[in-house]
């Protein structure tokens, strides 16, 4: 194996290893040695690729990052309405970070520690990615109005009820991931299009002053 690729392997086994172990035990509690031992990996090794905890945790945040973007890039060429594409956004989320550590360590870590995670981050990235959609190609409920004869407020109300939800079962499904079933993202999914008059005339808060999760 050429040892650039086994210096990929092994940089790749520390991160994924750093993020287990902070999810079991919490970044303060998360001992180096045992990060390598882990990783299967000599405490040398681990020196050699990252300097510090410090620098190994940003490490996991980057790496959770660059997973967020890819399911982010895959709703932004989606060709379905919005709330259809934010339905399969949200049980893509979720399934990845049922199954990935390193997502979701990345998501756990203190917003101080990882900016760019944290919840607040989070509702304005999604925020701005929804609106973007609606603006694009309107709101997609049924009867209702398309991109060229959308007001203002209509993108803007429906991008906001879409974050809040998003949010809301990510940060419910980190104590309960019933909330995270792909039968129940779809189910509640169904039940909003079968009733968009439902979202307030008057909108719902912008995400900056959505309650956070903690």
């Amino acid at each position: 194996m050429p040892t650039q690729h086994r210096a990929i392997q092994s940089r790749q086994a520390l991160i994924r290893s750093a993020a287990e172990t902070f999810l079991e035990k919490g970044v303060p509690a998360a001992g180096m040695v045992e990060i390598s031992r882990r990783a299967r990996l000599s405490k040398g090794a681990l020196y050699f690729h990252f300097t510090s905890k410090d620098d190994l945790t940003l490490a996991v945040r980057d790496a959770a990052l660059a997973t967020l973007q890819e399911i982010e890039n895959g709703f932004a060429r989606s060709p379905q309405p919005l709330a259809t594409a934010v339905q399969d956004f949200a049980v893509e989320l979720f399934g990845r970070v049922e199954s990935d550590a390193v997502l979701r360590a990345g998501l756990r870590l203190r917003p101080e520690t990882a900016p760019g995670l944290g919840i607040y981050a989070l509702e304005q990235r999604w925020y701005a990615l929804f609106l973007d959609k609606a603006v694009t190609c309107g709101t997609g409920e049924p009867g209702g109005p398309s991109a060229a004869d959308t007001s203002d407020a209509e993108p803007r109300r429906t991008a906001q009820l879409l974050t809040s939800i998003v949010v809301g079962l990510l940060h419910l499904g980190g104590e309960d991931g019933t909330w995270w079933d792909r039968e129940a993202v779809v189910g509640l999914w169904g039940l909003l299009s079968a009733s968009p008059e439902r979202i307030p005339a008057g909108g719902l808060p912008e995400p900056a002053r959505l309650p956070a999760a903690g």
